[in-house]
């Protein structure tokens, strides 16, 4: 399945951790994480992602595919600045926040709006989100919310 690891560009070494254990415990379960494809969480995620050999996806705000992290395995330039979080959102089966200010939080309400499980670390408490403890809990929950094929449960 595919998962949208989504959260603040800039992050503390704590935030970006945890981000990192979530990317890998994703490509650990083999799912493809998809993120913004910048730097913060999104970094963080695809770098424990490519760690261990998993597949990412960036959907960049600019028309520049260059501009993706260096472990973003696919970069998706758009053009659609802040309006490429539907993109980001629509392209995952599932959602897992890590912190996040508010483009993260616009990133949520779209999650709701697209019926997307959520899970959030240390993010905002919103409507739909699932508070968990940890980046195994997270990737537990969206498993456990997701059918195979990408069906909610």
């Amino acid at each position: 399945m595919r998962v949208s690891v989504i959260g603040g560009s800039t992050v503390t070494e704590s935030e970006a951790k945890t981000a990192e254990r979530v990317g890998r415990r994703l490509a650990e379960n083999g799912h493809t994480v998809v993120c913004g494809g910048l730097g913060g969480v999104m970094k963080a995620a695809c770098r424990g992602a490519s760690e261990e050999g998993g597949r990412t996806i960036g959907v960049l705000p600019g028309e520049d595919r260059a501009a993706a992290n260096p472990y973003v395995d696919v970069p998706v330039a758009t053009g659609l600045g802040h309006a490429r979080n539907a993109l980001v959102v629509m392209n995952g089966d599932a959602v897992i926040a890590v912190d996040g200010g508010v483009g993260t939080l616009s990133e949520l309400g779209l999650a709701g709006v697209f019926d997307r499980p959520i899970a959030g670390l240390g993010t905002h408490d919103a409507p739909g989100v699932k508070a968990v403890e940890s980046a195994a809990d997270a990737v537990a929950y969206v498993e456990s919310a997701v059918e195979p094929g990408g069906e909610e449960r």
